[in-house]
């Protein structure tokens, strides 16, 4: 793990965070994980019955309370008015964590323009946004700036272009900002996961899951228990797992052996089939 080797940990007890996509998978495991760990919360999701789910799911001793907004991050108005109750409500911002995204499955060719936008405002245009708007608040606490980024960011894999397209991009953001911030003592940190318990591939806007990505995922309650200590350590990105660690040496040391393990897939039958359009 990369990060401030150096720098005495972060304190979590008492500090208030802002996450987003916190009705399913890794945004919700990371709110409560949050909690757990004496931080108020401010939850935001599109669905407001998941989140009052949250907000009452029993906690430990000592966890802090989950508070809840529903509303849409892609809507410039929406996120606006989001960010202002949540600092409102908990009264100051140190931690933003940008967890909401979505993605695709099919090839370039036979995907739709829709598509290609509707996921770019979703997993980069939303957070990207959101955490400009959010700066005068981190800088003023010196806090901590969260990107649920992906390895598919790292090294791209074929029939998700625009989600590998997103993260690239959402990489890209993080890696500027982390040298931007550090003199206002603003933590940038990514992590980039591998493949993981949640919704995902239940909420594709377009296609069906393939075969050939059907491995052993790593449950969203640990990769939020990776992004929650990386936050108190102050590292500056994290590949929770083995998968996404084995993933990451092999995309900067042999990118070839990646390539030649999911063409042999495809071309053994594993391929996703035909891709439905988005709805």
């Amino acid at each position: 793990m990369i990060g401030r080797w150096f720098e005495r940990p972060r304190s979590l007890a008492g500090k208030r965070a802002f996450v987003t996509g916190a009705s399913s998978g890794v945004g919700r495991a990371i709110a409560a994980e949050l909690s757990r760990r004496g931080v108020l919360v401010f939850a935001t999701a599109r669905r407001r019955e998941r989140l009052a789910e949250l907000a009452a799911m029993p906690q430990p001793e000592g966890s802090a309370p989950i508070l809840t907004a529903d509303g849409d991050i892609t809507s410039a108005g929406e996120r606006t008015a989001l960010l202002k109750t949540a600092v409102e409500r908990l009264g100051g911002l140190e931690i933003l964590v940008a967890a909401a995204g979505s993605g695709a499955v099919g090839t370039f060719a036979e995907s739709t323009p829709d598509t290609l936008r509707r996921i770019m405002e979703i997993d980069f245009f939303a957070s990207a946004e959101l955490a400009r708007e959010s700066l005068p608040h981190l800088r003023r606490h010196g806090g901590a700036l969260v990107f649920i980024g992906s390895i598919l960011g790292l090294h791209p894999l074929p029939m998700h272009a625009e989600y590998c397209a997103a993260k690239a991009a959402i990489r890209g953001l993080a890696g500027s900002l982390r040298i931007e911030l550090a003199a206002d003592d603003v933590d940038v940190i990514l992590a980039s996961i591998g493949p993981t318990e949640s919704e995902f591939w239940d909420n594709l806007l377009a296609g069906e899951r393939p075969l050939w990505s059907r491995g052993r995922a790593m449950s969203a309650g640990s990769t939020a228990v990776a992004v929650v200590d990386a936050i108190e350590r102050r590292r500056s990105e994290i590949f929770p797992g083995w998968s996404a660690g084995g993933f990451s040496i092999a995309a900067r040391y042999a990118p070839w052996l990646i390539d030649a393990v999911v063409s042999r897939r495809i071309h053994s039958g594993g391929g996703p089939g035909s891709v439905r359009p988005a709805s």
